[in-house]
């Protein structure tokens, strides 16, 4: 039987270390192409959307708000104060190890504990198995897929095997 450890930390784990491999090829094109690097990190979709820079900040916070509020690891501040592709791989860094220390047991029988996430406008209060399913796991893929698209409207050569890493068994 699939835990809610199983569905979420495993996934965050590999798309994060994704984000970081594409954010490292995203920083050498910019560096090739004589393109400043904060034309990257300050890129937008469209005016009321984030940059890259909150991209990486808001994926890092859903992995990490599942990590804390399910499976009840301490809280660690991750302030937004990224401006360098650099910082950002940190925070990416930071990130998974938070998740690699969070132990599979902190989630057993969590299922339908509640958890209360607190915005400045508003509070929803889910089960965690609603939490992580419904709400922590479809905003951290829009942020890390938001990221990816960032990067393609730059200009920086990524493809779909990218985004999604080393699938299957595949020799590397």
């Amino acid at each position: 039987m699939l835990s809610l450890y199983d569905v979420s930390i495993p996934l965050f784990l590999r798309q994060l270390r994704n984000m970081d491999a594409f954010l490292e090829k995203g920083a050498s094109w910019f560096a090739e192409q004589g393109r400043p690097e904060s034309e990257l990190t300050g890129a937008r979709l469209i005016d009321d959307m984030a940059p890259l820079t909150g991209q990486i900040q808001r994926a890092s916070d859903s992995a990490k708000g599942v990590a804390v509020r399910v499976g009840g690891i301490d809280h660690v501040s991750m302030p937004d104060e990224e401006v360098t592709i650099a910082d950002l791989r940190a925070r990416i860094a930071r990130t998974i190890g938070l998740l690699e220390a969070t132990p599979r047991e902190g989630f057993d029988g969590k299922d339908d504990a509640p958890v209360e996430v607190r915005t400045p406008n508003r509070t929803m209060t889910f089960t965690a198995r609603d939490y992580v399913l419904g709400f922590a796991l479809p905003n951290f893929f829009f942020h890390v897929t938001t990221a990816y698209a960032l990067l393609r409207k730059e200009g920086v050569p990524v493809g779909k095997m990218d985004y999604l890493g080393r699938v299957g068994t595949e020799e590397a």
